[in-house]
């Protein structure tokens, strides 16, 4: 069993916090610095949810969460962002400064429209599972481009919705609000192998 953190400062972390229990990790809840253990021994992964980046920035910074997640991050700890959590990542975000800006990626926020554009998709994405999986766009952004050492894992409509950069995962979509458990289980193998890394 690994332990992940779930930022829950706001957006769907609850449905996250479901999915993984269900596969069997323990799970906790992120408010406050002291439940982001400096050392970071009583963590195996984190989640990053959806949003408003805008708001999780600025909470980051004045819960005084920002610089030990984005150290942690850097020193290899494994970060699944959702959404929101994926603006948060990028290095860069057109028309305005970084976050983290631990991942080599450049977004576009809102790209698909407001809220009421939001819209289902199907599609197969071969790096979570070989079947069709339903994808859910909530003022989604799209990943204009990945450098670096990013790679997409996924594209709808010529615009990229899932990247990985060694110990980063992103998407654009929402997973948590599925039935389908393909990208969070993907996320957990990823946590494992960090855990057995540091055994």
């Amino acid at each position: 069993m690994a332990k992940i953190g779930v930022l829950a400062l706001q957006g769907a972390f609850i449905e996250h916090e479901q999915i993984f229990s269900r596969l069997g990790e323990e799970v906790f809840e992120i408010r406050q610095k002291k439940d982001f253990p400096a050392d970071l021994s009583a963590i195996d992964g984190l989640v990053i949810p959806g949003g408003e980046s805008t708001v999780m920035g600025k909470l980051l910074r004045e819960l005084d969460l920002f610089d030990g997640i984005k150290t942690a991050i850097e020193k290899g700890l494994p970060v699944f962002g959702t959404c929101a959590g994926l603006i948060l990542l990028a290095k860069e975000i057109e028309g305005e400064a970084p976050h983290l800006a631990t991942m080599d990626i450049c977004v576009r926020r809102n790209a698909y429209g407001r809220q009421i554009d939001s819209f289902d998709e199907k599609a197969v994405i071969p790096a979570f599972c070989d079947k069709p999986m339903e994808l859910v766009f909530i003022r989604a952004p799209w990943i204009e481009r990945v450098f670096g050492g990013a790679q997409a894992l996924a594209s709808l409509g010529g615009h990229i919705i899932a990247a990985r950069q060694d110990n980063m995962l992103v998407t654009s979509f929402h997973p948590e609000l599925t039935a389908d458990p393909a990208v969070h289980a993907y996320f957990s193998r990823m946590v494992r192998e960090y855990k057995n890394k540091r055994k």
